[in-house]
């Protein structure tokens, strides 16, 4: 299926536009694992000459996010379900440290911030349930006094909004997430330390448990049954 992009308007930074433009369409599921993308497809839909495209592409294979395909074009890169596992056990780290420090000084997450992310879920539109998640982490690091955990966090962001795409999409467990995110503010507002970092670990630790189990089973289905009917 080909994937609806947004036009692009005339500016003098297209490249970083085509790459945000295919990174969102990536992250969001509309341009899947395994996807081919061509130079004229995505120039076409966008409005935009083939050279903007041509030098996305090479960042985004740089990035990770597609592989050369046989032929023309590119593919959208599968989910590496080891390495992100390992992505989001730096996260979990980064955010325990996060919370603990934001906690320190009791800083107030605002509460149309977990409102906002609650109707997101609601209305299942995962670019604003992933605008949501970022946000609140952000908030947190930037409370944190220490400008190096958001920093770090950043560098792999893009491969953590990817598989939060995924998770997402078929979980039945948005609203749930937010029940977390809504007891974390909780604690760091208390300034609650050790409750802050435990329940932001725990969050991590589940939200990298679900993409494991998402992945796992996207890879190696459950076979039908071969049982001839009695």
């Amino acid at each position: 299926m080909t994937p609806q992009l947004i036009k692009i308007e005339s500016s003098p930074d297209l490249v970083d536009q085509v790459y945000r433009s295919l990174l969102d369409a990536i992250s969001e599921g509309s341009l899947a694992p395994g996807a081919r993308i061509t130079q004229e497809d995505i120039a076409e839909q966008l409005a935009v000459s083939r050279q903007p495209v041509l030098q996305a592409l090479r960042l985004l294979k740089k990035d990770g996010f597609v592989l050369d395909a046989p032929g023309r074009g590119v593919l959208v890169a599968p989910l590496d379900v080891g390495w992100l596992m390992q992505v989001y056990q730096v996260r979990s780290a980064l955010d325990a440290l996060a919370a603990r420090l934001a906690a320190r000084s009791r800083f107030q997450i605002a509460p149309a911030l977990i409102s906002q992310g609650r109707a997101a879920a609601r209305s299942h539109d995962v670019k604003a349930m992933m605008a949501a998640d970022a946000e609140f982490h952000g908030a947190i690091y930037a409370s944190s006094g220490n400008p190096l955990i958001a920093q770090s966090a950043q560098l792999h962001w893009h491969h953590i909004r990817r598989a939060m795409g995924a998770v997402l999409q078929v979980s039945t467990m948005r609203e749930s997430i937010w029940d977390e995110h809504e007891a974390i503010a909780q604690a760091i507002g208390a300034g609650d330390e050790a409750t802050a970092e435990n329940l932001i670990r725990q969050h991590g630790e589940d939200a990298s448990h679900n993409l494991s189990s998402l992945l796992s089973s996207a890879l190696h289905p459950t076979p039908p049954s071969t049982a001839l009917p009695a």
